[in-house]
């Protein structure tokens, strides 16, 4: 196997972070090179054979860089986060030349994140073709480091920014999940360029979430984490004013209010059965879709989150908050409704009354699966179609 320097690379900075605790002394930029230099911290993507054919699959951090190469923006793409502790893990090359995972030191707890680390590959390896960060954030000078990239950025959040004005200054695109956030983007930097693009419910995998037969024993599903923003209060105050024949499942993933909500249900004598957290792997999340008739996202400050179409595609219209400060796009006739919290209850009556009328999967098949996103962003950078 030989190291291909051409390789047209991009890169995804995660928020996620793990280890800790953090180490009372800070390595140096110079200590992280040689690590790097010396094959200690791992070696680049290596590539011996063409990389064979995959499919767009896995979660949303996944999705947009492996639509890039299937739609050849790119050869190789990285997922990079973010480690408290010293004791460092070694890259996951296990999807290797095609996706590479790896874990940087950080210099500390605050965010946008510093990392003398990854200060110290890029150094060492160059900055990818395409910079891609999400969320939180990296510190300024990640980003002066990486000028030649083609730099977007995306919060996942209702905040269209979640990172300085010295940051953000720096990116050539700022995904969206609304044009209230395009507009609050472009107040704060006049120049910039924006696109209504949020990473989540955009591409979207039709091969990892998809239609199983069988019975459907729950009316209502909700995947979400078991925090105070994806407003589970309002699908369980609705419960409580519908029949006690309606069955509810809550999936979550993360998150440290599982044991309040599940008292919660209680108390209301609703019936809702929980799974996790811990999360489960997507096969399992696209089967438990499966078990409920309809989907529902109940937030409102809350980005435009990536359930909205893996429920359309595993066949589920949606009910969502009409309130959801991004995404409501997603919801049309052909998707599903609607509603307030008020009339949340009301909503689900009306949906689970017709709910064989949609046809959601269709819809994100023929308007916001990965294709149609890797063809939009395309142009937005202006990269001629093959």
């Amino acid at each position: 196997m030989t190291q291909n320097s051409k390789l047209r690379r991009l890169v995804v900075i995660s928020d996620y972070q793990d280890g800790g605790p953090f180490p009372d002394h800070v390595a140096t930029i110079e200590h992280f090179k040689h690590q790097w230099q010396s094959g200690e911290r791992g070696w680049p993507a290596i590539i011996s054979d063409a990389i064979p054919d995959f499919e767009v699959e896995g979660g949303y951090i996944e999705r947009l860089p492996l639509a890039c190469v299937k739609a050849d923006l790119v050869d190789v793409v990285e997922i990079w986060t973010h480690w408290r502790g010293g004791d460092l893990p070694l890259p996951d090359m296990s999807k290797a030349p095609l996706l590479v995972r790896r874990a940087f030191q950080l210099n500390g707890p605050e965010a946008p994140f510093s990392s003398n680390d990854m200060l110290a590959h890029i150094q060492t390896f160059g900055a990818p073709d395409i910079l891609c960060v999400w969320g939180l954030g990296v510190s300024e000078d990640i980003l002066i480091a990486c000028d030649t990239s083609y730099k977007i950025y995306n919060s996942i959040d209702a905040p269209a920014l979640r990172v300085p004005p010295n940051v953000s200054r720096h990116f050539d695109l700022i995904l969206t999940g609304a044009a209230w956030q395009s507009r609050e983007v472009s107040g704060l930097h006049p120049d910039m360029k924006t696109a209504i693009l949020p990473i989540g419910p955009e591409f979207a995998s039709d091969c990892t979430f998809y239609p199983i037969e069988g019975a459907k024993p729950y009316d209502v599903i909700y995947v979400a984490a078991a925090q105070g923003y994806k407003r589970h209060d309002i699908l369980f105050e609705a419960l409580a004013k519908l029949p006690r024949s309606i069955r509810a499942l809550c999936v979550f993933g993360y998150g440290e209010l599982s044991d309040d909500l599940r008292r919660y249900a209680r108390e209301l004598e609703i019936d809702v059965d929980f799974v996790g957290p811990p999360g489960v792997p997507f096969a399992e999340v696209n089967r438990l879709m499966n078990l409920a008739k309809i989907g529902v996202v109940c937030g409102v400050d809350d980005g435009a989150p990536a359930i909205i179409t893996e429920y359309m595609l595993a066949g589920l219209p949606v009910l969502a908050n009409s309130a959801l400060s991004c995404g409501l796009q997603y919801i049309t006739p052909q998707t599903g409704q609607v509603a307030s919290a008020e009339q949340f209850h009301e909503g689900i009556r009306t949906m689970l009354e017709n709910a064989s009328t949609f046809s959601p999967r269709q819809a994100v098949i023929d308007h916001w699966a990965w294709p149609h996103s890797v063809r939009k962003l395309r142009k937005i950078m202006g990269i001629s179609e093959y």
